[in-house]
């Protein structure tokens, strides 16, 4: 028999990964409720992980922009697919908002509970949102001091700005810049190969991260205020399976289901380290490997990272109604409707505000209800429960908003939707190091 056969294809080691992480998750609880004095001790073993993938959350998003612009011809294509994605982000953003209304008004967990006991815990995010400064601060801080200093900040929203100016960029050089996107893609596999050597130290920080919540807050504290957690999370589903799921089966022939179980081992990763910034890579790697184009994966999930937190629009609302009836001071229609209006701004800069979802909410309550503001600090407690949901809702938000927006703009592949989630065709880990994703598109003529 003649001719050369393929070298065997490296084995897929990756699911001892997530099988340690859920060993790591229990263990975590185990020492945080058994052991709690180590388990604080070991706090920052989470802190340590999470922050090394943050590290890597910039150079991701500028490739990835970079490479999805710079690769294509019409920047007249890219302009719809940006602003089909930041219409359809406003418009879930708000859905998902009035579901947390909804929900908060059906349920009223907070009535009758006392707040006095953790009203100082609230003073730290207080300031995070003075600080954090109101619509025009927030537009401003956008543009960085430097077309540098956007990668080294680790503000998202800058790192968005910079890349979607190289990427133009690039693109308006035509053939000249083909060298510089080459060289981005370069770089795009180097980062993924680092990243995917932190990632194996997900188990580490999954355990520092649940023994210390476990061991700072106690099982007996998540269990007074469990009303509110299952509401939260229960409302969560609904919205992913009932809104997400039915829209994305109507509009593009997908189902929910599938591609749930098709990021499976993200959600994990996102539930043990409460971040989904910590699955962003993967999600723009397994979004191109299931067929749709890099320029809207591109365009698509770094944007709706800073601008579609579905997950947190729901906290946001459901917790500003909690605290109200807490406090013995239960909205008004009116003022909550008011309150929904200013949520639908502040929650775009949840991504950018370091301590994100209780800090966004301490900004709203200032804003809107300064009466209170003292309590944000009854759910200090179990928000770190809580942003478990918030960070899965965020990340189901954004894969489906990727299917859609690729239905929408004739930029996706029906049939190969079909075959990765009917797992004929399964995701390996090895293309995001060695081949990421498909070659870059050319132009499309509309069917």
């Amino acid at each position: 028999m003649t001719g050369t056969t393929a070298p065997p294809r490296k084995r897929d080691r990756t699911h001892w990964l997530y099988i340690a992480v859920i060993v790591a998750v229990i263990a975590g609880v185990l020492v945080g409720e058994f052991a709690p004095a180590t388990g604080k001790s070991v706090a920052e073993l989470g802190t340590i992980f999470v922050s090394l993938i943050k590290m890597m959350i910039s150079p991701v998003i500028f490739c990835t922009i970079v490479l999805g612009i710079g690769s294509v011809r019409a920047a007249s294509r890219i302009g719809k697919v940006g602003g089909l994605a930041i219409g359809y982000f406003l418009l879930m953003s708000t859905v998902a908002l009035g579901i947390g209304l909804v929900v908060g008004n059906l349920l009223q967990p907070g009535s009758g509970l006392n707040i006095a006991e953790h009203a100082k815990d609230v003073a730290k995010y207080q300031k995070q949102a003075e600080t954090a400064g109101g619509t025009w601060q927030f537009i401003e801080g956008i543009v960085p001091t430097s077309l540098l200093s956007s990668l080294t900040a680790g503000s998202v929203l800058q790192t968005l700005f910079v890349a979607l100016l190289v990427g133009f960029g690039i693109q308006a050089m035509g053939a000249t810049g083909a060298p510089l996107l080459r060289g981005v893609e370069l770089v795009q596999k180097l980062v993924f190969r680092i990243l995917t050597m932190i990632l194996w130290l997900a188990p580490i920080g999954a355990f520092g991260a649940m023994a210390n919540v476990v061991a700072t807050t106690g099982l007996d504290a998540v269990k007074q205020l469990a009303l509110l957690m299952v509401a939260f999370y229960l409302t969560c589903l609904v919205f992913v399976f009932g809104v997400l799921g039915v829209l994305m089966r109507a509009a593009s022939g997908v189902s929910i289901f599938k591609l749930v179980r098709y990021l499976a081992r993200e959600y994990l990763l996102i539930f043990s380290t409460s971040s989904s910034e910590s699955a962003l890579p993967l999600l723009i790697a397994k979004m191109e490997h299931l067929g749709v184009e890099r320029t809207t994966v591109g365009i698509v999930v770094p944007t709706g990272y800073s601008f579609n937190l579905d997950g947190t629009a729901i906290y946001l609302t459901m917790a500003s109604l909690f605290i109200a009836d807490a406090m013995g001071k239960p909205m008004s229609v009116g003022e909550q409707l008011g309150l929904l209006v200013f949520m639908i701004v502040a929650s775009k800069g949840a991504a950018g505000v370091t301590g994100a979802g209780l800090a966004t909410l301490a900004g709203g309550l200032q804003s809107h209800r300064p009466d209170l503001i003292s309590g944000v600090g009854l759910i200090v407690g179990i928000d770190r429960f809580m942003s478990e949901a918030r960070a899965i809702t965020n990340f189901s938000g954004n894969a489906v908003a990727t299917v859609l927006i690729g239905t929408w703009t004739r930029t996706i592949d029906a049939a190969r939707v079909r075959a990765v989630l009917d797992r004929e065709l399964p995701f390996d880990p090895a293309t995001m190091v060695d081949d990421h994703g498909p070659a870059p598109e050319k132009d499309l003529v509309p069917a």
